[in-house]
């Protein structure tokens, strides 16, 4: 106990009162989590927690289908829950933070454990942002196939509904999503092309019923809400009058560096500041082109 409070890593066993109320009343709860950052996270019935999940390699589709998911809903007051696993889940913690709002990554090893590695600044922005890193298994526990299979299980367990956004047959999304069904929970997918593999999971789900979404207002439908996400504008206001020069040109087409360059009338040097703030903030990003484009958030 004492090392894990030198570490800040909380418990709390099933009895407690900060224990998630959701999964409390999943068929096999955790006997106790392990919890990095804010504990008071998991109760606040002011919010819907909502996951978002899908393959480690997503198509640059997919990644568009989370990032304008995820930032929305979190814009809108939703708590983004995934498993912090690189590809959509990552895209997903992270445009929700890019939202000003707050996410749980549930893990399948300890919570001191960062995996992979690659996404250390993520889970620190987490843990320090207000939201948290959650876990049943103990403090040193390192990453084993298995483990994962369990955490689907809290992923879903913590969550109103779940979005699987890509996945190929195979998927653990699909493992997530059937642990949703049976824990009662709201299953969502996006249309997806035929022709990619990552693009099997989601058609498996809506051929077995899950709700078809393309707009976050389907899923606002569907749990009854009539929550209005924010508006373009009020992003926009946020914006400094040289980074909007910038969104304006990107508005009508995506376009080169050295494009920007010659439309914009700034300094190659002032260009790639601009842009890499905006990446930041995220409301543009580079497509497979190698062009600068807005994102859906703008």
């Amino acid at each position: 106990m004492k090392k894990l409070k030198k570490e800040k890593i909380a418990i709390l066993p099933y009895f407690s009162t900060a224990y998630p109320l959701s999964l409390k009343k999943i068929a096999d709860p955790p006997i106790c989590l392990y919890v990095k950052g804010d504990v008071t996270i998991f109760n606040q019935k002011d919010k819907i927690y909502f996951a978002i999940v899908g393959t480690r390699t997503p198509s640059y589709y997919g990644e568009q289908v989370a990032k304008k998911f995820s930032f929305e809903l979190a814009k809108a007051g939703f708590i983004i829950v995934s498993g912090m696993a690189l590809g959509i889940d990552a895209l997903s913690h992270w445009s929700a933070l890019n939202a000003g709002g707050k996410t749980i990554a549930v893990l399948g090893c300890g919570v001191d454990i960062v995996y992979p590695s690659s996404n250390r600044l993520l889970y620190e922005k987490i843990v320090n942002g207000g939201g948290a890193v959650v876990s049943e298994f103990p403090k040193g526990m390192m990453v084993k196939k298995g483990l994962f299979i369990a955490r689907n299980r809290i992923i879903s367990g913590l969550s109103r509904g779940v979005l699987v956004v890509e996945g190929a047959s195979d998927s653990g999304s699909l493992i997530t999503a059937s642990y949703a069904a049976d824990q009662g929970r709201e299953v969502f997918a996006p249309p997806a092309p035929l022709t990619f593999k990552q693009s099997q999971a989601p058609n498996i789900l809506l051929k077995q019923g899950a709700k078809m979404v393309t707009e976050v207002s389907d899923i606002f439908e569907e749990f009854n809400l009539k929550i209005i996400p924010a508006k373009k504008e009020d992003l926009k206001k946020s914006l400094t009058s040289e980074e909007l020069s910038i969104i304006n040109l990107l508005e009508q087409k995506p376009l080169l560096v050295d494009e920007i360059v010659l439309n914009s009338g700034y300094v190659v040097g002032k260009v790639l500041n601009l842009i890499s703030v905006l990446e930041i903030k995220g409301v543009v990003e580079k497509n497979n082109e190698g062009k600068y484009q807005i994102t859906f958030n703008v």
